[in-house]
């Protein structure tokens, strides 16, 4: 039984969406909830100057939730010229308050070098502080750290761990990497039938890679291996850490 093998599967994942309205916001008790709640509806409307404008407030106030979507503004350009020092400024407060999507955001940017210093150890650092916390895209990031021999030794075993933990969340990305490692054989004895069955998972978000390899895989399955992967990627469930 022939599989082939998946190569350029490792690319970062950015925590994108926003922080709902979650209880950090009931400790600034003076405040009332209506500006947060108007300003993320303005958001979702493509209003995003009004956005910035009332979340600003929040943000110089401590809110980590709005500090986390001010930077997240700076760094799309989102209401404001795109700029990524001062995505990175506001990320840091909220990621020094424990808030996990700006930890995950800023380990990208240390990984990337946007806004300062290409540094893939502090990445690292944020990396496990919101994998820690359970943050999906920070998992996989953390594996893609150790798969990749960025500031950390290359180790599979280390990467396929956190790559399941996101896998588990039903992170896309996560999914398409853990096949990935079974194909190969790396961090893990080879297993196309699992190979196919993470593949398929990560097939029905959309990944078109994905579709590519898991068509190519099931090739060299037989029919009961194929219907093997199939009931496994059929009975799955996601597993929520957060």
């Amino acid at each position: 039984m022939n599989s082939p093998k998946i190569t350029d599967f490792l690319k970062l994942a950015l925590t994108q969406g926003l922080v709902p309205i979650i209880l950090a916001l009931s400790l600034a008790a003076p405040l009332a909830a209506g500006p947060f709640e108007d300003a993320t509806a303005a958001y979702n409307e493509g209003d995003y100057a009004t956005a910035f404008r009332l979340w600003r407030p929040f943000a110089d106030q401590g809110n980590a939730n709005a500090q986390f979507n001010l930077g997240l503004m700076y760094a799309n350009g989102e209401g404001v010229p795109q700029d990524y020092a001062e995505a990175l400024k506001w990320y840091r407060p909220a990621a020094d308050q424990g808030n996990a999507n700006a930890q995950s955001n800023l380990g990208v940017m240390y990984v990337k070098g946007q806004g300062t210093t290409q540094n893939h150890v502090e990445a690292l650092m944020w990396f496990r502080l919101a994998a820690n916390q359970g943050d999906a895209a920070a998992q996989y990031n953390l594996g893609l750290m150790y798969a990749k021999n960025r500031g950390v030794p290359l180790d599979y075993v280390e990467a396929m761990k956190w790559f399941q933990k996101a896998a588990e969340q039903d992170n896309a990305t996560a999914q398409f990497s853990l096949g990935a490692l079974y194909a190969n054989g790396q961090g893990v004895p080879r297993d196309p039938v699992r190979a196919q069955m993470w593949l398929t998972l990560a097939a029905a978000h959309g990944d078109q890679e994905a579709v590519k390899y898991r068509d190519m895989i099931a090739e060299g399955l037989t029919p009961a291996e194929l219907a093997e992967a199939r009931k496994l990627a059929r009975e799955w469930k996601p597993k929520s850490e957060q």
